[in-house]
């Protein structure tokens, strides 16, 4: 059995916001709002993707019409896993029923 940190891609949708930093406060205090007791060891970050034009590090969030769409990154320890999948699969049970209805996606899995 291995210790593991799972990380995880998740999209929030936030509405009423005008401009992109409150977006990405309020999709991360959402976030966290909802993995707190249950999973408060959870943690949560605004996420970031690559132009592939200039290679510059952009945020991964846009708004329009007053609706953002924020990408978040979430990563978890998870301990005494039997495999790396073992470990994404208890990450995405936790993060998935506190996060329910949101959708997750897998972005790595590395041996502590």
């Amino acid at each position: 059995m291995s210790d593991y940190v799972v990380t995880l891609e998740s999209a929030w949708i936030v509405r009423d916001v005008k401009s992109l930093d409150d977006a990405i406060g309020i999709a991360i205090s959402e976030a966290g709002k909802r993995l707190n007791p249950a999973a408060k060891y959870v943690e949560v970050e605004a996420g970031y993707i690559t132009c592939p034009y200039c290679e510059e590090t952009l945020s991964s969030a846009i708004v329009f019409a007053d609706t953002a769409l924020v990408g978040l990154v979430l990563e978890m320890k998870v301990f005494r896993a039997e495999s790396p999948e073992h470990a994404e699969r208890i990450a995405k049970s936790v993060v998935g029923k506190a996060l329910r209805d949101v959708p997750l996606k897998l972005l790595d899995v590395q041996a502590l």
